[in-house]
């Protein structure tokens, strides 16, 4: 019984601490580490932000829908590029690929790979999922040049859809455009959606072109705004291209 006791005191600490780590060992692999989660979530609660569950899980719901859109609406385009989907009278546009941009002239001219031979002219009119791209200036038997409305020297009639004011909108080589307003006190505001307007010589009207991002009613010698385009010209893959005539 000493010669127990004596042993204890000697190697009991250590026979604990190897008995506590096999122990340790057996429980964590019985419950795939579950304890160590719980057990780190209950003394790091304190130091994480505090966010409502229930809006962590809209925004994922949100963040979801938004990327099948943007995949669908992706799949849609080059479904109907592989298969040469013929348009139909009400959607008689030609979806084309995108073959070329230049780094100097990202914002100003895209090439796309149709011409001529598919029916395309200049002057026809460029759009893509989201409203207005721009329109074709020069062709040849198998591409065409297309001028972006984000270039300065694109101009386009447009109107505030809500208030129906109206004014010239002129790009600025990015996905904002100033727009120049007609009358002297129009009624604008923030967040107005903006499409082309039927006195546009170059574009069909309510065509749909972006949102307004901010106003300066003090600008000389017109009001301006930013638009925001509602189209991501920057990361356009397809686009589809239709003829337009004015009609006098």
């Amino acid at each position: 019984m000493e010669s127990i006791r004596s042993w204890w005191e000697r190697y009991g600490f250590q026979t604990a601490v190897v008995t506590t780590g096999i122990g340790l060992a057996w429980l964590i692999r019985q419950t795939q580490g579950v304890v160590i989660m719980e057990t780190y979530q209950f003394f790091s609660r304190p130091f994480q932000s505090i966010v409502p569950k229930q809006e962590l899980l809209q925004d994922a719901q949100v963040r979801e829908l938004r990327y099948r859109l943007t995949e669908l609406e992706s799949q849609n385009q080059r479904m109907k590029q592989l298969l040469n989907v013929r348009p139909s009278p009400t959607d008689s546009g030609l979806w084309a690929t995108v073959i070329g941009r230049g780094a100097d002239s990202w914002w100003n001219q895209m090439l796309i790979g149709k011409g001529s031979n598919d029916g395309i002219k200049a002057g026809s009119v460029v759009v893509a999922p989201g409203g207005l791209v721009g329109r074709v200036t020069h062709v040849s038997p198998n591409s065409s040049q297309i001028l972006l409305i984000s270039d300065p020297n694109s101009q386009v009639g447009v109107v505030v859809s809500r208030s129906r004011f109206s004014g010239m909108l002129k790009g600025q080589s990015q996905n904002t455009a100033v727009l120049a307003f007609f009358e002297r006190d129009p009624d604008v505001k923030v967040g107005d959606i903006v499409n082309t307007s039927q006195f546009s010589a170059l574009f069909p009207e309510n065509v749909p072109v972006g949102r307004i991002k901010s106003i300066n009613l003090d600008q000389q010698p017109a009001p301006e705004a930013i638009v925001e385009f509602s189209t991501p010209l920057g990361l356009l893959d397809y686009v589809r291209v239709y003829p337009f005539k004015k009609v006098l």
